[in-house]
């Protein structure tokens, strides 16, 4: 079971420290962060006393993410470290909040969410000057928890496992600082599964349904607020703007439109946009039911609550721009005097989505194929839309196909069409087209990867993590944050290869 803070100190120091520590002091003072979110909106701050884990072992620490924002790893890997990830160290109680917000799930409005099994301990400014905010989660409940507050170690390790292949691929993504197992299992689903705290980062954690909790409340100072804080941190230009509320919803509209054709573009399958997963840094957060797509099918959905495919990787433009409508009929009563106009106001800047995704779809899509830049957005499409037509009628792998287009650019087919059973005349036409083009085949490969977090690969490495062996996870880790160059050995091959023939439907989960 988990415990309060311990009667005496520590008690074996290995283990507090896990299997890298360097020799750091135990007296240690934890790194210093601010409480600007804290401090600023009290009323959508509940503190958190995060409990503390009996017997806490540092297993995975993000040495990137760790010196972006200036923390000594030696640090991080020594007990007092170990202490700060977990939300221990002295006078985390006192900071640690949880954030209040509201959201839209599965298209119904809830009026109160918040953190039920997180904290925000504060934000650190990083090397590049702007503030992250430091998170934890599975510190234990909160006045918003629905469940016990704990998390598992699987999806802990697989959440830093997705963000840091996204983060690769060049998607906007939260990004972790480490994963720290807890000692204390968890029950879950009829297992007994080991506990874990993940530690993560964002540039905030402001949500969609952080506007739509302080519209609710029908609070506009605390509307303005929000925005206020949100401009200053992410769209400082908007300040500047004739009408900078107006300006700030456009701007999150064209970030949002680029983050989701990224999502496209990678084959990537959030799972659950509800208003309270959707960032307005327009950052991916959340992993727990993501997915890659292998056999590409534009109905692909993995959730295990989506039996009707509303988060579908085909759905996800049309969620997302119904998310914005939603955040902009919060901000309404800031883009005019009259709450109804300024609805009108928000509809008009919303209905620019659909222009700025395709735009930013054919662009990412005309990296894919390879093609230069003064190529036509609309031939790029049509060839795009048609390659796509063709992987979902013959079941083909998305990540293999396009990566295959640069040896077929090099002037070797094979490979592409080995990829389709038998002689396929819609292929040639469209090879016949795609040619004619002159494609890059070196644009190709810095715009496919290789490798991705197939899905059956990533239930291996975290079973095995499970089990005690983080081997396999550590070079799965190691391989997607480097997936554009290949790697020689026959070893590396399965990491390319879709799940075999026959193999169940993956299916993903929620609040694991």
């Amino acid at each position: 079971m988990w415990e309060r803070p311990y009667a005496s100190g520590m008690t074996d120091d290995a283990l507090l420290m896990g299997p890298d520590h360097r020799g750091a002091a135990l007296d240690e003072q934890p790194p210093l962060l601010e409480h600007v979110w804290a401090t600023s909106f009290p009323e959508l701050s509940r503190q958190v006393s995060p409990v503390r884990p009996p017997k806490p072992q540092l297993l995975v620490l993000n040495e990137d993410v760790a010196r972006g924002l200036d923390l000594d790893p030696a640090f991080l890997r020594s007990a007092s470290g170990v202490q700060f990830l977990t939300g221990a160290s002295p006078g985390t109680d006192a900071a640690a909040v949880a954030q209040v917000y509201a959201g839209h799930q599965w298209g119904v409005f809830q009026p109160i969410l918040g953190d039920g099994r997180a904290a925000l301990l504060g934000e650190r400014r990083g090397r590049d000057g702007r503030l992250h905010d430091v998170h934890l989660k599975g510190i234990g409940p909160t006045s918003m928890s629905r469940v016990d507050g704990f998390a598992a170690l699987g999806p802990m390790l697989r959440e830093l496992l997705m963000g840091e292949a996204m983060h690769a691929l060049g998607v906007p993504t939260t990004r972790a600082l480490a994963v720290v197992g807890t000692g204390a299992p968890r029950a879950h689903g009829g297992q007994v599964l080991p506990g874990a705290v993940l530690a993560r980062t964002a540039t905030s954690h402001v949500r969609f349904g952080s506007f739509e909790y302080a519209r609710a409340q029908d609070d506009q100072a605390l509307l303005r607020r929000i925005a206020d804080h949100v401009i200053a941190r992410h769209y400082p230009h908007a300040a500047d703007a004739e009408h900078p509320y107006r300006a700030f919803l456009s701007e999150i509209v064209d970030a949002v439109a680029a983050l989701t054709a990224d999502w496209m573009r990678t084959g990537f399958v959030h799972g659950v946009l509800s208003t309270d997963n959707v960032l307005v840094s327009a950052e991916t957060i959340d992993y727990g039911p993501c997915a890659f797509v292998d056999e590409y099918d534009p109905r692909a959905s993995f959730s295990s609550l989506d039996t009707s495919g509303r988060y579908a990787y085909e759905r996800q433009p049309s969620i997302m721009r119904w998310n914005l409508g939603r955040l902009g009929h919060a901000l309404a009563p800031l883009l005019a005097d009259d709450p109804v106009v300024g609805a009108t106001v928000a509809d008009e800047l919303v209905d620019t989505f659909d222009a700025r995704y395709r735009v930013r779809w054919a662009a990412v899509f005309r990296a894919k194929l390879g093609l230069h830049d003064q190529v036509d957005a609309l031939l790029t499409a049509t060839l795009a839309e048609d390659a796509l037509r063709l992987l979902a009628a013959h079941r083909v792998d998305f990540t293999g196909f396009w990566r295959d287009l640069a040896a077929a650019a090099d002037g070797d087919e094979r490979p592409v069409r080995g990829r389709f059973l038998g002689a396929v005349a819609e292929l040639d036409a469209w090879l016949a087209r795609w040619s004619t083009l002159a494609p890059d085949p070196a644009r190709i490969r810095r715009s496919n990867p290789l490798y991705i977090a197939r899905n059956h690969v990533v239930e291996e490495v975290l079973q095995a993590a499970t089990e005690g062996d983080l081997g396999p996870f550590e070079r799965l880790l190691d391989l997607l944050r480097d997936p554009y160059t290949e790697r020689e050995g026959r070893e590396y091959e399965r990491f390319t290869w879709p799940a075999p023939e026959g193999a169940p439907r993956h299916q993903t989960f929620c609040g694991t």
